[in-house]
C-alpha cells in the first residue's frame, strides 16, 4: 500500500502546490540528457535515413532503462536508510510525475487573457502550433484539445504507470513522454532520428489514452456535462487524429461540450489538413476552458480513487 499512499500524497502536492520552480524537476534532467545524447550520437553515426533511425533507436531504448535504473537504485538505497525516507522519496516522484494543477492554470491563463493577441500568446505555451492565425475560437480549441489531451499524457499515465511499479516505472513513462515532446516530429530534421520515440511513446500511451477517454466521460457526468454524448462521439470520431491516442480524449471532451475540435492548423509554418473531431452544435466560447478543467479535476481525482481501490483489494487478495 505504500505506492497508493505515496500516489495520494503526491497528488495532494500537484492540487496543493503545483511545480515550484524552486524544485529541480527530473523532466529538466531528462531534457538536457535527450539533448546531450543526440548531439553525442548524431555526431557519431551516418548523416544516412538509416543512421538516423539506429541514433534515435539508441536514445528511445537507453533513456527509459537509465532512467528506471537510476531512480530504482534511489529508491532500494532510501529504503535502506529508512522506511520513510522511502515512502517520502515515492511521494515526491509521484508529486513530480502529475502535473494536474500545472495544466489547469495554463489553460485558466487562456480563458484569463484579456485580448487575442494574450490570449494567443498564452495559448502557445501548452500546444505545438502556430498561434498568430487564430481566430478567438480557434484559441479557445486549441486550449480545450490541450487540457484534453495532457490529461491522458501528464495525469493518467503518469498515475496508472506510478500504481503498476513506483516511481521507476513513471519516471521511466516520463523519459519517454520527454523525448517525444523534443524529437518526436515529422519533420525534416527528426522524421528519422525522432521515429523511434514516437512509436515507443505511441505504445506507452495506448491503454492510458483509452483509460483517460472513460474516465473524462465519467467525469463529464459529475460536472454537468452531456455525458451520452461524450460516449457517442469518442465511439465515433476516437481515431479522427494523425496520433493513435490524442483522438481518445480529444473525441471525449468534444462530445461532453458539445462542440467541435480539431481541423486544420500551422505548424512550423506548415498547414496541415486534419480531421474535425465532434459536432459543431455551437461556437465554442470562453466557458468552455472552464468545463474542460472541472472535467479534468474529476476525472482525475474518479481515477485515482479507481486506482487506489484495485490497489487495496489486491492487497486484500493478496493477504
Amino acid at each position: 500500500m505504500l505506492i497508493a499512499y505515496a500516489a495520494l500524497g503526491g497528488f495532494a502536492l500537484d492540487l496543493l502546490f503545483g511545480d515550484p520552480a524552486r524544485i529541480p524537476h527530473p523532466v529538466v534532467f531528462m531534457g538536457r540528457s535527450i539533448a546531450c545524447a543526440e548531439a553525442f550520437l548524431r555526431a557519431r553515426l551516418p548523416k544516412t535515413p538509416r543512421g538516423e533511425l539506429l541514433g534515435g533507436a539508441i536514445l528511445a531504448a537507453s533513456l527509459p532503462l537509465l532512467t528506471f535504473a537510476v531512480t530504482l537504485g534511489l529508491c532500494r538505497l532510501a529504503a535502506r536508510i529508512h522506511p520513510a525516507a522511502h515512502f517520502l522519496l515515492q511521494t515526491l516522484w509521484a508529486w513530480q510525475c502529475v502535473a494536474v494543477k500545472g495544466l489547469a492554470d495554463a489553460s485558466r491563463a487562456v480563458y484569463a487573457s484579456r485580448d487575442l493577441p494574450g490570449a494567443r500568446k498564452a495559448v502557445a505555451r501548452i500546444v505545438g502550433r502556430d498561434t498568430e492565425r487564430l481566430d478567438e475560437c480557434g484559441v479557445i480549441r486549441a486550449a480545450v484539445e490541450s487540457v484534453a489531451e495532457n490529461f491522458s499524457d501528464g495525469v493518467a499515465a503518469p498515475l496508472l504507470y506510478f500504481f503498476l511499479g513506483g516511481a521507476p516505472l513513471a519516471m521511466a513513462y516520463k523519459a519517454v513522454n520527454t523525448m517525444d515532446s523534443m524529437v518526436g516530429y515529422r519533420n525534416e530534421r527528426y522524421l528519422y532520428f525522432g521515429r523511434a520515440a514516437a512509436k515507443l511513446d505511441d505504445a506507452a500511451n495506448y491503454v492510458p489514452s483509452r483509460l483517460a477517454a472513460l474516465f473524462l466521460i465519467l467525469a463529464a457526468a459529475l460536472t454537468g456535462q452531456d455525458a451520452g454524448n461524450a460516449f457517442r462521439i469518442w465511439r465515433r470520431d476516437r481515431r479522427n487524429h494523425a496520433s493513435p491516442n490524442a483522438g481518445q480524449t480529444e473525441s471525449a471532451c468534444a462530445g461532453a461540450l458539445g462542440i467541435r475540435l480539431g481541423g486544420a492548423a500551422w505548424y512550423s509554418g506548415e498547414y496541415c489538413d486534419k480531421p474535425f473531431i465532434g459536432d459543431a452544435t455551437r461556437q465554442p466560447e470562453k466557458a468552455d476552458i472552464l468545463r474542460a478543467n472541472r472535467m479534468l479535476y474529476a476525472g482525475s481525482v474518479l481515477l485515482l480513487a479507481a486506482l487506489c481501490a484495485v490497489c487495496l483489494l489486491w492487497a486484500g487478495g493478496a493477504a
